[in-house]
């Protein structure tokens, strides 16, 4: 006898702000997740650019993330990263609900930046340095402001007319925000990279040590966004240490071009919640992000579990 239909999944709206959003994480990594042994991502080239299958798993849920990556997209008016997120019972695998995959993307990025920039801040941190002016980048600066008391915002981009947007949008906010230029980072408390950029987008010796800098915008073992000689100098710091070894070309790259391996110091984004990691003062902290399954997981789940009385 043929299985009855349980029908589709319902369409649930990601209204979880961003705080509740870092909440969510921590809870999973104060649980004890495995931050080493969670499913990898299956990266699929097609002619528009590229699919990501990213699936993850606990208990009580289960849940699968089909983003596209599409760089020709924003010339036409639509986002780069597109998608669908579908949240199933744990038990029985039965569909619970599907959520906008871009949007998870735009809330649990940020908001794992926001969790480990939170423990790696200087204690009087109030300057944010923020290169990038897309939806990433003002994820980025609503998780930040939600968990930091910042005062004061540099904007980096390539458009003048959109730094000013977003510029405009930090003033709302409370925050005295202007754009700059890339040197920007020399008086800079936070740095965030939230870009398409394939090369380095500073000079990393301009950074000061007090400086804790985070790099989110790519997942590529051949590109990076932060210089080596910013990495080789700060206290470093990723989501896995086996995620960072396949995909996270701002390591990778740093150290195969000075003929050395990704120092075994590295900790995780688990060690470093959970206290488990040193966070020194005498030099800059630099957190590679490429993007994780089970952050998707943790967020979407937070969000059925809250519906619909999320703030």
């Amino acid at each position: 006898m043929a299985d009855q239909p349980t029908g589709l999944a319902p369409t649930l709206e990601l209204t979880l702000s961003p705080a509740r959003a870092v909440e969510a994480l921590e809870r999973e990594l104060r649980a004890g997740l495995d931050v080493e042994h969670c499913p990898a991502r299956t990266n699929i080239p097609v002619p528009a650019g590229e699919l990501l299958l990213m699936p993850a798993a606990t208990g009580r849920y289960v849940g699968v993330k089909i983003a596209g990556v599409a760089p020709a997209n924003p010339a036409r008016g639509l986002p780069r990263i597109t998608g669908s997120y579908l949240l199933l019972d744990g038990p029985t695998l039965r569909p619970l609900a599907l959520l906008d995959g871009a949007a998870l993307t735009a809330l649990r990025t940020p908001a794992v930046t926001a969790l480990a920039l939170d423990r790696l801040a200087a204690p009087g941190a109030e300057h944010l340095v923020l290169f990038g002016t897309g939806p990433q980048a003002y994820g980025h600066l609503e998780a930040l402001v939600a968990i930091r008391p910042l005062t004061r915002l540099t904007v980096v981009g390539r458009g003048a007319a959109r730094a000013e947007e977003l510029c405009a949008r930090a003033r709302a906010l409370g925050l005295a925000a202007t754009a700059g230029g890339p040197g920007a980072v020399a008086d800079a408390d936070l740095v965030v990279c939230c870009t398409t950029a394939r090369t380095p987008l500073f000079d990393g010796a301009l950074v000061p040590d007090r400086a804790a800098v985070a790099a989110v915008g790519s997942h590529e073992p051949g590109a990076r966004e932060v210089d080596g000689a910013l990495v080789r100098r700060s206290a470093l710091y990723t989501e896995s240490r086996a995620t960072a070894l396949r995909e996270a070309g701002d390591l990778l790259m740093a150290f195969r071009e000075a003929g050395e391996a990704v120092p075994t110091s590295l900790a995780n984004l688990s060690e470093l919640v959970n206290d488990e990691a040193v966070v020194p003062a005498d030099r800059p902290r630099f957190f590679k992000s490429v993007g994780m399954a089970w952050q998707d997981l943790a967020v979407a789940a937070s969000q059925y579990e809250c519906h619909p009385h999320c703030v």
